[in-house]
């Protein structure tokens, strides 16, 4: 089963264009290590927050930005891409929060209907797993990310995969429509952004990507999100 999600460019000002990190300041290179996790690292807890949140409230679905807040806590604010679908939300995200950015990505496993329990009798051979993620991942032959207007470069620089297979837990009413429980295992790969602290006021992200099909059928979507970082609380 598809479990591709997309997130597009954030708004913020001239600093994004220029400087170090292939012309990416305000983005954390791929390499570091935001909060202590690894990019990959951070997207396992990016899918796991996701994929734990019931269907009725869920961010990945949402069509206006309601249920961006759910379940946020931490430093890292994780903002919500689609199942492959457009979409256009506004919501706000309080000041100081790193923003984790998924920009096109996959999960394959137990719970994606790929192999046992979700796909019955299919073994979970996490190597092959792994190696459907990044073919899928790396197909894309569209990905234009945008911070205010201005253009994120090099974004293939920042493709990150899960450093090793993970569990995610479904709950009842889950987005997926599986039963609720423990799933394991579980591997993702993808382009990822983790964005510094916003400035307070409001911003935009906006981002377009086309997978031509490989394990699935092509497909193109446009995500825009208006976040306005609002002062922190006293």
């Amino acid at each position: 089963m598809l479990l591709a999600t997309a997130i597009l460019s954030l708004g913020a000002s001239s600093a994004w264009a220029g400087g170090g990190n292939e012309g990416n300041p305000g983005i954390l290179p791929p390499q570091s290590q935001p909060h202590g996790k690894s990019y990959g690292e951070w997207a396992v807890a990016w899918w796991q927050w996701a994929l734990n949140i019931p269907a009725d409230r869920n961010p990945l679905t949402d069509p206006t930005g309601t249920f961006a807040g759910e379940n946020q806590s931490g430093p890292v604010w994780f903002v919500a891409g689609t199942f492959g679908d457009s979409a256009e939300r506004s919501y706000q995200v309080p000041a100081g929060k790193a923003l984790f950015v998924p920009v096109f990505n996959w999960i394959f496993g137990a719970g994606a209907f790929d192999c046992d329990p979700s796909n019955p009798g299919v073994p979970c051979v996490v190597c092959d797993l792994e190696q459907l993620a990044a073919a899928n991942t790396e197909a894309a032959d569209v990905l234009e990310v945008f911070i205010d207007g201005v253009a994120v470069q090099n974004v293939r620089r920042y493709e990150a995969s899960s450093p090793g297979p993970f569990a995610v837990r479904y709950p009842e009413n889950s987005v997926v429509g599986l039963p609720a429980g423990r799933y394991f295992p579980m591997v993702t790969d993808g382009y990822w952004l983790m964005l510094k602290p916003l400035a307070q006021g409001t911003h935009e992200i906006r981002i377009h990507a086309h997978y031509p099909g490989l394990t699935y059928a092509p497909y193109e979507f446009t995500v825009i999100h208006h976040i306005t970082v609002t002062p922190p609380r006293p």
